[in-house]
């Protein structure tokens, strides 16, 4: 199941950078995708409520170019659906760029 979820959230994070792919390489754009899945997972553990997701990424001035934001409420869901012991327990960034780069 995290699999498939993970795939359907891959291809709509591909969907919002695509226009850029061109300007950047496969490495730095997954790159970013992880960060942004690592910023959401941060965001899980330390109690910030899934609605308020996007503004506590935005309020901790994250480093990534600001097109990577449009996925934030795509990755959020499939966090939140997950059991706690999950999200601190995988490195959901890492699995998501090997994924990513593996496309």
């Amino acid at each position: 199941m995290m699999k498939m979820v993970s795939m359907v959230l891959a291809g709509s994070m591909m969907a919002v950078a695509s226009p850029s792919f061109a300007q950047s390489s496969a490495e730095a754009d997954c790159t970013y995708q992880a960060d942004v899945v690592e910023a959401v997972r941060q965001a899980r553990i330390d109690s910030v409520a899934e609605r308020e997701v996007p503004e506590a990424i935005e309020a901790s001035a994250p480093t990534w170019p600001d097109k990577y934001d449009a996925a934030i409420p795509l990755i959020a869901p499939w966090v939140y659906e997950m059991k706690m012991r999950e999200v601190r327990e995988n490195n959901l960034a890492a699995a998501w760029k090997e994924m990513c780069l593996s496309r």
